[in-house]
């Protein structure tokens, strides 16, 4: 059988340890460590527990042994990797990766390709579907006031149903996710409004989502977004890796009707946050001028962003100066100065509220904004379809990686 662009399967790892340990049947790192067994690539780009299950660690594996450590979610981490391919790996220049993502690293690895950060020939993204993750903090808190658990004892965590399921080793409670997000509890805000849960962008998607009848928890929906992506998924199919079978066909209508619910969710979200602006910047940094007056210019905003990578920053150039000394610019000149450069690529991960010691509500500035772009220029961030840069001229002189 010959896997193509927008097959569909239930599917489920053969390699029993990996199926035990693996979420919903351990597709994804059976994938990965079929990947670099065979020396497809060099390294798996994934995340793994640090000290805790509140501690999300991004790490490089380069033996095929130790692809198990990732195996898993961590809802309670924050991480966008794309930083750490761009940053780390120096956009993978020098090995060929293969990279466990969320849609919001998938969006920000994309646009990081566009601009030639990140080589696109050496790196296969293999999707996971996501709900949204929560602060370590606030999930802590949480934890202690709504569920009444000691944060130590909690062994494992599952958003399931629209529902967040903590467990002990002697107990597991249930809360609605919008009943704590009505309550200031929840997930992150970016989350929240993110308007991706399936990562249509990656080469491959996998999830939970609509895996019905017999295989319900032991197996992952698998969909196929690329050419690549179809290679991959053949190989471990013939190489008798994984078991699949076709999908149910209302499971097929279940994923949809998961996924149009969640985006409905971000959609009032969005209506929420943007309500009282026009999406124009001077307008939006009018309404935010109160937060953004505490800004104690730490520059954790700019570290942070994985789309803020100019070598030479204009904020700390000789010239020109700001003001006397040659301190770095007022508040909000600070944040339009870095609005002019990342506008149109944000990708709503959050990183820079994630950061910000002064909880300026920095992502979802960034985010009103550069929904104004999208409906103005059409520009989709974090897709690869092909649609001029907005503000540039130049597109065609871009290198292409």
């Amino acid at each position: 059988m010959a896997v193509k662009v927008n097959d569909m399967f239930y599917a489920y790892s053969k390699q029993e340890d990996i199926n035990q340990k693996g979420e919903y049947g351990g597709v994804v790192t059976t994938i990965m460590k079929y990947l670099l067994e065979n020396n497809i690539v060099d390294g798996i780009v994934g995340v793994n527990q640090g000290c805790d299950i509140y501690d999300a660690r991004p790490v490089l594996i380069t033996k095929p042994e130790d692809v198990i450590k990732t195996a898993g979610s961590i809802h309670f981490g924050t991480l966008n990797l794309a930083k750490f391919i761009y940053k780390y790996l120096d956009g993978a220049r020098d090995m060929k990766i293969a990279v466990s993502c969320k849609p919001c690293d998938a969006m920000t690895i994309r646009e990081l390709m566009k601009k030639g950060k990140i080589i696109k020939d050496n790196v296969i993204m293999i999707g996971v579907n996501c709900g949204g993750t929560f602060s370590p903090v606030a999930a802590i808190n949480m934890i202690k006031e709504v569920y009444n658990f000691n944060p130590s004892d909690v062994i494992s965590e599952e958003i399931d149903k629209g529902q967040l399921i903590i467990k002990t080793s002697d107990e597991e409670k249930s809360f609605k996710i919008d009943e704590l997000e009505e309550n200031g509890w929840g997930r992150r805000e970016n989350c929240q409004r993110c308007s991706l849960k399936i990562p249509l962008n990656s080469d491959l998607a996998l999830g939970n989502w609509g895996v019905i009848g017999d295989l319900k928890g032991d197996a992952t929906f698998v969909e196929v977004f690329s050419d690549k992506g179809a290679s991959v998924l053949n190989d471990v199919i013939e190489n008798d890796l994984i078991a699949f079978e076709q999908p149910d066909e209302k499971g097929i209508e279940l994923r949809e009707k998961i996924n149009n619910s969640m985006l409905m969710q971000s959609f009032k979200k969005k209506e929420i946050d943007y309500a009282g602006t026009t999406g124009d910047i001077i307008d939006v940094f009018h309404k935010y001028e109160d937060e953004f007056s505490r800004c104690m210019k730490c520059y954790g905003c700019r570290e942070a962003c994985p789309l803020c990578f100019c070598e030479d920053c204009c904020l700390e150039a000789d010239g020109p100066e700001w003001v006397p000394g040659g301190f770095t610019p007022a508040a909000p000149f600070f944040h339009l100065t870095r609005m002019v450069h990342m506008v149109d690529s944000c990708t709503n991960c959050g990183q820079c509220s994630e950061v910000c010691p002064c909880e300026i509500p920095v992502a979802k500035v960034w985010s009103t904004v550069n929904n104004k772009i999208k409906e103005t220029y059409g520009y989709m961030a974090g897709f690869d379809t092909g649609s001029p840069i907005p503000f540039t001229d130049h597109v065609s002189k871009v290198k292409k990686l």
